[in-house]
């Protein structure tokens, strides 16, 4: 007997939803499933945050600039959609971090801000002799008590001191989360560390002993595409079969019917019907087209902080003082108004034509958002300014891109992680069929969204068989 085709709807379509819509058309291929395939986007377009520019020679991302090259989930995608000759590897060059408004290198050796050098820690002026005096107490404190989740603001603290942490620990943090680290759950960003410190007591020597972060290769840690991050959205969305992606269709609500199955409702009054559902929009969202489920009802109050990427683009004449760099940080005691920056043409060389520079600079995060609604011209002023108090720019840029993310970086708050396995367990037997993934969930970078775009393929697959 010929088995009836199962109708699955993807709602969203980022990277998590685009991932997970590329991997079951390949598991129904490959298998033979008799599966039909929905992708639908409320915007006009793919790849949510990842949207690469090009512009005059220059390669531009509004959103993410990059993947960490020791999660190897990007690379795998790649070389399934034949790009993998188009990925290349950031150029090394001295980090720093602007604190008390001085511009200081990184110690070499630091991972996650943690020192695993000596002699780097040993003599940079970032830090008082009472600060590396109190960081040098990670090898001998005892292990920590606690059994349930915690702050990474208490786990550092506790390890390396306060001074180790504002000066270096959190600005790196707050790059990667936009968050409040005295909010943000260990166990749902680092929780390797908590184990680290479990096994081998020293934060430190843990490190050291399991050569995290190393690069036997010497090669820079994180990578793109010469086409930039956009290549991968292009590519899986071309290997998607005709009358996959339907892009402008804004969901308003998903009942469940009495029967197995889901009617999914849309802003034009369109409806779908589906067998099985997979929700990757952010948490706001799914709370809103599923309002009448109480276990969902804590996502209305899971914060998310807005920020904006500025991209500016100069001739390198223009650059009176240069900085031997690639990127910069900027702690919270220092008087900024920008998170970091990026001389994206020193750590890429690809994204800027011959004799031009490509700035990339950064600005929003927990406590101070109100910048990220300012005008581009306010926002480029700022920024500007900022800048000058580093390095000396003549004149105006050539260009200025301002990229807006409203509430787009989830804060996965202490117990994050114990509240999002309530939620899956809940879904699983209140709403079967249905399935959530995406940044508010398991993890804010690419590979991680894809990751979960794997995993949520499994299920379904498990699901309609």
């Amino acid at each position: 007997m010929k088995q009836q085709t199962k109708k699955v709807v993807i709602i969203g379509g980022g990277i998590t939803g685009l991932t997970t819509a590329y991997y079951l058309q390949q598991e129904m291929k490959e298998k033979g499933l008799p599966i039909e395939i929905k992708l639908v986007e409320a915007t006009h377009r793919l790849g949510g945050k990842v949207q690469t520019l090009e512009k005059d020679g220059f390669v531009i991302e509004k959103g993410p600039d990059s993947c960490l090259a020791t999660k190897t989930e990007v690379s795998r995608l790649a070389q399934s959609l034949g790009i993998e000759s188009t990925m290349i590897r950031n150029q090394k060059g001295v980090s720093y971090v602007i604190a008390g408004g001085e511009l200081y290198p990184i110690p070499g050796g630091s991972i996650v801000g943690i020192p695993t050098q000596i002699a780097p820690f040993i003599t940079t002026s970032l830090f008082s002799l009472t600060g590396k005096m109190r960081a040098a107490a990670d090898f001998v404190l005892p292990r920590s008590q606690e059994n349930e989740d915690q702050s990474l603001g208490k786990f550092f603290r506790r390890r390396m001191g306060d001074e180790v942490v504002d000066h270096l620990i959190e600005p790196l943090l707050t790059g990667i989360f936009a968050g409040d680290i005295d909010q943000l759950s260990l166990m749902s960003t680092f929780p390797q560390l908590y184990e680290l410190e479990q096994k081998h007591r020293s934060l430190i020597a843990g490190i050291k002993k399991t050569g995290q972060g190393a690069d036997p290769h010497g090669e820079g840690n994180f990578l793109t595409f010469t086409g930039g991050l956009q290549s991968l959205i292009d590519a899986m969305e071309e290997r998607l079969d005709p009358h996959t992606v339907y892009k402008g269709m804004k969901v308003t609500s998903i009942e469940k019917e009495d029967s197995a199955g889901y009617t999914i409702t849309f802003t034009s009054g369109e409806q779908l019907e589906a067998d099985s559902v997979i929700v990757t929009t952010p948490h706001h969202v799914l709370q809103s087209v599923l309002p009448s489920y109480s276990f969902l009802s804590f996502l209305k109050d899971m914060p998310a902080t807005s920020v904006a990427t500025v991209a500016m683009g100069f001739s390198q004449q223009a650059i009176k003082k240069d900085i031997a760099g690639t990127e910069f940080l900027v702690s919270r005691n220092s008087d900024f108004s920008l998170t970091a920056g990026t001389w994206t043409h020193k750590k890429w060389p690809h994204t800027a034509p011959e004799g031009k520079a490509l700035l990339r600079c950064y600005v929003g995060k927990s406590g101070d958002e109100t910048i990220v609604d300012l005008s581009d011209d306010s926002i480029e002023q700022i920024v500007l300014e900022d800048l000058g108090k580093i390095m000396d720019i003549e004149g105006k840029p050539e260009f200025t891109i301002v990229s807006r993310y409203k509430n787009s970086m989830p804060q996965y708050t202490v117990g994050h992680g114990e509240r999002i396995r309530d939620m899956y367990d809940e879904v699983e037997s209140t709403l079967p069929g249905l399935f959530i993934a995406g940044s508010s969930y398991d993890g804010l970078s690419i590979p991680d969204c894809i990751a979960q775009g794997e995993k949520t393929v499994e299920k379904i697959v498990e699901y309609v068989r």
